[in-house]
């Protein structure tokens, strides 16, 4: 999926946009193995150029999920007071709110689009990420080595950045790819609705919605981007598990 996000539109065997109307929707043959679509488009060269859309936004959104939610959990546990009170009524407020239909609402609202999407769907996100992150450096910021910090006079970005980020980073690191499947499903269901990606681009949720009606002549106009969409969150999922194995065996050795 890395590779296809990064070089997608090279791997493609035709070009995506170029259309065939002698083909119309066809089934797979030698020269066109998934297939084409209803404008006589290749559904394998779509698939493969649709990775960068389908990938690329979810993953910015889930490291913007991931530096905001840490930044302002973590300085809510920190200094604690209204910094804190403000942080967590944010998230309690945004986390409460049916997080799809906002989407939609807001993506309508704003002329949708691929950046809009992606936008909306990291403000909806970040909560989770705060509330993960605040518990997780609460305890942290009443052990004794919190302390020992304040005493030694080191500022409150050095203590946070090198001493309790460190402490977090087993379970932050397992939800920054939980975040990454969220956004991956969120984008899909914008564009499956028309609300992500323009017309006309690849696309998996496009193609999903696309091939919906098409099914009887040719199932995998459908089937295939529902198969990657799948595929990929349950590897990130897997891969998610065995980053946080990995990272909580590193710090019980240290």
């Amino acid at each position: 999926m890395t590779v296809g996000a990064v070089a997608g539109g090279i791997l493609a065997p035709y070009d995506p946009a170029l259309q065939n109307p002698t083909l119309s929707v066809s089934g797979p043959s030698s020269s066109h193995l998934l297939g084409t679509d209803q404008l006589g488009r290749d559904v394998l060269s779509q698939l493969v150029a649709g990775t960068r859309t389908a990938v690329l936004g979810p993953f910015l959104v889930a490291v913007g999920c991931l530096l905001a939610g840490c930044a302002l959990g973590m300085a809510g546990a920190f200094f604690g007071g209204w910094v804190d009170a403000l942080v967590s009524r944010f998230a309690d407020l945004v986390y409460a709110l049916p997080a799809l239909l906002i989407a939609i609402v807001a993506v309508g609202v704003l002329g949708g689009g691929y950046w809009v999407t992606a936008g909306v769907l990291l403000v909806l996100s970040i909560p989770g990420q705060i509330r993960l992150c605040r518990s997780a450096a609460m305890v942290q910021v009443r052990l004794p080595y919190i302390d020992a910090a304040r005493t030694l006079g080191l500022s409150s970005w050095r203590t946070l950045s090198r001493h309790v980020l460190p402490n977090i980073l087993p379970t932050v690191g397992a939800t920054f790819l939980l975040d990454f499947v969220g956004a991956l499903i969120g984008f899909a269901a914008m564009s499956y609705l028309g609300l992500g990606v323009s017309s006309g681009s690849p696309d998996w949720g496009r193609l999903l919605a696309d091939g919906q009606t098409l099914i009887a002549e040719n199932p995998w106009l459908a089937m295939s981007p529902a198969v990657l969409l799948c595929l990929t969150a349950a590897c990130a999922s897997l891969l998610g598990d065995w980053a946080q194995q990995r990272l909580e065996q590193r710090g019980a050795r240290s």
